[in-house]
């Protein structure tokens, strides 16, 4: 979604908020709150079983995933973009959480080792997604996003260009279904938990990422009837041919068939 798009979402309902009773308001911001406690344990357990790191929880909307993230037992940070609904965040958690008043693609997320936590709003996907994998402190990220950006976040039936991008330092791993009812107001489609942990040991090298980012965007947006095609523009047929035997690949393989050691091994390939 483009940034203009998403900003037109975010101003329009500050506006209204002055003039309307505080009813709708959730909607208006295109959150959709949980209102399972399932699923917000769920996100929490995630986290419970990585190393023992603070959480920024962004857009805590009612509260609760911040309730089930505090149960972990390390210090709790939640963003929220709405005035009100931080106020009643703070009254609720007093002392339990910290509550900031702030827009999650803004906030700074500090430089230190953490978790981050967010049931997402849908149309602040693509951008918070963005933002997320360019910070470097935290450790590993818990969403709630639509079902199948999840299901696409993971690479289940195929590989998109944003996750290959990002694939030699991040794992994407695809966690349950979350059904519509599961929030209020209740969506058109379902929701899914994505995992993203930092690898301990990168496919590729952080200073490496401008060029390989490029790598997989020309690798994607080639014409050719299939791998070998496109990637002869980058690489020496015979590398091509060489790689493709040893990995055992038909010559007509797609960019969404390879996998994450795949596209480090042919981004080596090239230098």
């Amino acid at each position: 979604m483009s940034h203009h798009h998403h900003h037109r979402h975010r101003t329009r309902p500050q506006r209204q908020d002055t003039r309307r009773p505080p009813i709708g308001g959730p909607h208006e911001l295109g959150q959709n709150w949980l209102v399972d406690r399932r699923y917000p344990a769920e996100m929490a357990d995630v986290l419970r079983h990585a190393p023992p790191y603070p959480v920024l929880e962004l857009g805590a909307g009612n509260g609760a995933l911040t309730e089930a993230l505090l149960s972990i037992g390390q210090p709790v940070t939640a963003v929220e973009l709405d005035p009100r609904r931080a106020d009643q965040l703070r009254r609720k958690f007093a002392e339990r959480a910290r509550i900031v008043e702030a827009d999650m693609l803004a906030y700074e997320f500090g430089r230190y080792p953490h978790h981050v936590a967010s049931n997402v709003p849908f149309h602040l996907t693509s951008p918070l997604l963005r933002r997320l994998l360019r910070q470097s402190h935290w450790d590993t990220a818990v969403l709630l996003l639509q079902w199948e950006v999840a299901r696409k976040r993971a690479a289940v039936g195929g590989t998109t260009m944003l996750t290959a991008s990002w694939w030699p330092w991040f794992e994407f791993a695809l966690g349950t279904r979350v059904p519509a009812r599961a929030f209020a107001p209740m969506p058109s489609v379902d929701g899914g938990i994505l995992v993203i942990r930092r690898r301990a040991v990168p496919l590729v090298a952080v200073d490496d990422r401008p060029g390989y980012q490029e790598f997989v965007r020309h690798t994607f947006t080639a014409r050719g009837s299939g791998l070998s095609a496109i990637l002869r523009r980058h690489l020496s047929e015979r590398a091509v041919r060489t790689w493709m035997t040893e990995q055992d690949r038909s010559p007509r393989t797609l960019p969404r068939d390879l996998n994450a050691e795949d596209w480090a091994a042919l981004y080596r390939l090239r230098r």
